[in-house]
């Protein structure tokens, strides 16, 4: 591409066509284009111009063609094919890319050097500091979980810490960019900030210091009346309807919308967030929340749903917001739900009323919390049968929006893992342990700051003894599978997955493949982000044999089965009868849920003008549909078939 300076003639056309500048030699220019494309602008410090040949299509049926129109321009470059138009005060110290379309703009700039909101320490779940995490443009869920969370290993973190400052300083830069393809419109101030390819900001107001990491192939979007200070936002997310952001990370693929208002914050990957607040949070993959009546503070959070009125409380007006809490992974809260920090949520739990008490369930996942009286009752694994929690595992890699290529989050769908089933076999532990010293015949027994009724307890135990039989056996089968049948190969080779596993906010990982890794970070082996997360990526890649290598010790342990015995065909066939019954149970328990749906007291308010049931059942059934053919219901039935069958399948082969 050949440039070249302005000569007479040049100069002469364009002060024709009322273009200024303060040194006419510090413009360069294309040379084949064709200046009449150039009109009224001002030209300041050193400026580089490409060829306008293209137009471009816009709504309505308009053209328009490339070019520079109304605009000031101080130390820009500016690549082929570009509009600029209508910038009421100046573009300074900015390289345009190709095919950019920049309309009806007040200001943007980069002022001295910036980082582009690298480097920004964002002051998650304690407001008063402790748990910062330093943000940057190839920031994970897991990096930032160990930098949060691992304070008691403070030179881990700060290694950590100063890999997210190199990468700072790599970004540091006197100019900005605004990369190739790029949509511009009807925006106000944009100050030191970074705008990635097929970026499309229209109508913002405010966006200083940050990065917009949008890529060709998922764009990011910046809609009317945004207003962000301190940010990075990565690929495929969609900020709009006047949502403000202060000192927050977004996540690929996340939508944040219709007014919401967020402050020292990370959203990771699929977080959907509408109306309402946020302060202090670790949003983990799918964190979701729609109402405006929900605030969300100090707590971490993954694959939630927050029900309308949800609050927590990190302030006793005593020495400030210090105190935060969790809800492990999958938890949900219900409408007007409230939580007083500290407190620690199971994973996959329903949170319903107002606790007080600080309650720590983690040990007993796939919970109900309910308040009575000002009183927690936790019932032990009640959602293990409903139709909800399928129904969330199911739609969660439905709606994952990434592209396959260049995903930074390493998420782990999986409903039943290592990680959830360690926490039933401890939470079975302690249910076993309560009813023999408390007594068979109690009605109520005391559980952390709650209590359980003796008929959730003995729910409980049998749902999370079904829930391990099914795990066990699905890991079983996976395996026989993968031998094809071979039981001398069903020992596994490593023993990696022994052991404690971690939910490293969607990875799921064993403990003994972890900690090296965190120790080879702490002593500098490791000292390259890219190369630390290619071992979380190589974690999430070999979970499922590391699972095995988990699960066949528990088998063992579980079904009383001694080391020397090892697992013949006959125990092998005990088991995946125990597996088959317990997943046609559990799969029936869903199916009953799903029922109460359409039972007659889900039919009220249906057939309003109706005289009598059938209009109700006539209208409740147009909307609804029948209950056989809904597709939920179909596919638990279909469920019970196929894993019938496979159990059928094995137990033959195994009787050979």
């Amino acid at each position: 591409m050949m440039y070249r300076r302005l000569n007479d003639t040049d100069i002469a056309q364009l002060e024709a066509q009322y273009c200024v500048a303060e040194d006419w030699n510090t413009i360069s220019i294309h040379s084949e284009l064709n200046l009449k494309y150039i009109r009224e602008v001002r030209f300041s410090g050193t400026c580089r111009l490409g060829i306008f040949e293209k137009s471009f299509d816009m709504p309505g049926g308009i053209k328009k063609h490339s070019g520079i129109f109304k605009a000031t321009l101080h130390n820009v470059s500016v690549g082929d094919n570009c509009c600029i138009e209508n910038i009421k005060n100046y573009i300074a110290n900015y390289d345009i890319e190709e095919g950019c379309f920049i309309e009806n703009c007040d200001i943007i700039l980069v002022d001295k050097e910036s980082s582009f909101g690298c480097g920004v320490e964002v002051s998650v779940l304690c407001e008063t500091g402790g748990r910062e995490v330093t943000i940057h443009d190839n920031l994970t869920a897991h990096e930032a979980y160990i930098v949060a969370m691992y304070r008691h290993r403070p030179l881990l973190v700060q290694r950590l810490k100063d890999m997210a400052l190199t990468r700072t300083k790599e970004r540091t830069s006197t100019r900005g960019k605004i990369s190739a393809n790029c949509t511009i419109v009807d925006t106000g101030y944009l100050k030191n900030v970074y705008i990635g390819k097929s970026c499309k900001i229209e109508g913002a107001g405010r966006l200083k210091n940050g990065s917009l990491m949008s890529t060709s192939d998922a764009p990011i979007q910046i809609g009317y009346g945004v207003i962000a200070d301190d940010f990075i936002i990565q690929n495929g997310s969609c900020i709009d309807d006047c949502t403000t952001l202060t000192r927050c990370f977004v996540g690929q693929a996340c939508t944040l919308k219709h007014g919401y208002s967020a402050s020292d914050s990370l959203f990771f990957c699929n977080c959907h967030e509408e109306n309402g607040e946020a302060c202090s949070i670790f949003a983990g993959p799918f964190t979701v929340t729609h109402h405006k009546s929900t605030l969300l503070i100090a707590g971490m959070f993954s694959f939630m749903n927050a029900g309308s009125g949800s609050n927590q409380s990190n302030h006793m007006y005593k020495l400030g917001p210090i105190h935060h809490g969790a809800l492990e992974r999958g938890a949900k809260t219900a409408s007007d739900s409230y939580i007083l920090w500290p407190a620690r949520i199971g994973a996959f739990s329903l949170v319903m009323g107002r606790h007080t008490a600080n309650p720590d369930t983690s040990d007993m996942p796939f919970s109900y919390l309910i308040e009575k009286d000002g009183v927690t009752y936790l019932a032990p694994g009640v959602a293990l049968r409903s139709v909800g929690t399928i129904r969330d595992a199911q739609k969660w890699p439905r709606r994952d929006k990434r592209p396959k290529e260049g995903r930074l989050d390493c998420v782990n769908f999986n409903l039943l893992s290592p990680y959830t089933i360690q926490k039933m076999l401890r939470g079975l532990k302690i249910l076993k342990q309560l009813k023999e010293i408390s007594g068979v015949t109690s009605d109520t027994y005391a559980y952390q700051s709650a209590r359980i009724t003796g008929s959730a307890m003995e729910k409980g135990i049998k749902l999370y003894t079904m829930a391990i039989n099914k795990f066990l056996g699905n890991s079983l089968i996976s395996r026989l599978e993968k031998v094809n049948g071979d039981i001398e190969l069903l020992k596994p080779y490593g023993n990696d997955g022994e052991g404690t596993w971690v939910d490293l906010c969607g990875l799921i990982a064993p403990k003994k493949k972890i900690l090296p890794l965190l120790d080879r970070i702490q002593c500098g082996i490791m000292s390259d982000l890219k190369e630390i997360n290619a071992e979380f990526e190589s974690l999430h890649h070999n979970y499922y044999d590391l699972e095995w290598q988990w699960a066949y010790n528990i088998i063992l342990d579980f079904y009383n089965i001694k080391q020397e015995d090892e697992l013949t065909p006959s125990i092998l066939s005990k088991i995946i009868e125990i597996w088959k019954d317990s997943v046609i149970s559990l799969d029936r328990m869903l199916w009953e849920d799903a029922r109460k749906e359409f039972s007659l007291s889900a039919r009220t308010g249906f057939g309003f003008d109706g005289e009598n049931i059938e209009t109700q059942s006539m209208d409740f059934s147009e909307v609804r549909g029948q209950f056989e053919s809904n597709p939920f219901v179909k596919a638990v039935e279909e469920h019970i078939q196929t894993k019938s069958a496979l159990g059928d399948k094995w137990l033959a082969i195994l009787n050979c």
